[in-house]
């Protein structure tokens, strides 16, 4: 199983609640700013991701999507989504 993530940069404000929470330490903090002036979480080692979703769970922002693939061409949506997070 392979996880793909996608990061809204545009809304982290760099709390770093995700850093934390990751068992497998796949997120860094980018030495770049995003136009709240703040840096944002990125994805350093994609590859490690076993899409636990912790991420998205913690994030007061919204910032992450986790798209898990079991083969080429598939893949489902595990967290992260604004509906799941406002209407529960």
């Amino acid at each position: 199983m392979m996880v793909k993530i996608v990061i809204n940069a545009e809304r982290c404000k760099g709390c770093g609640l995700c850093l934390e929470v990751c068992p497998n330490k796949v997120l860094r903090m980018s030495s770049a700013f995003n136009s709240l002036g703040s840096h944002f979480v990125e994805v350093e080692r994609e590859e490690a991701c076993t899409g636990c979703c912790r991420c998205a769970i913690i994030c007061p922002d919204v910032v992450f999507e986790l798209y898990r693939t079991e083969e080429a061409g598939s893949a489902s949506q595990t967290g992260g989504s604004d509906e799941d997070r406002r209407n529960p």
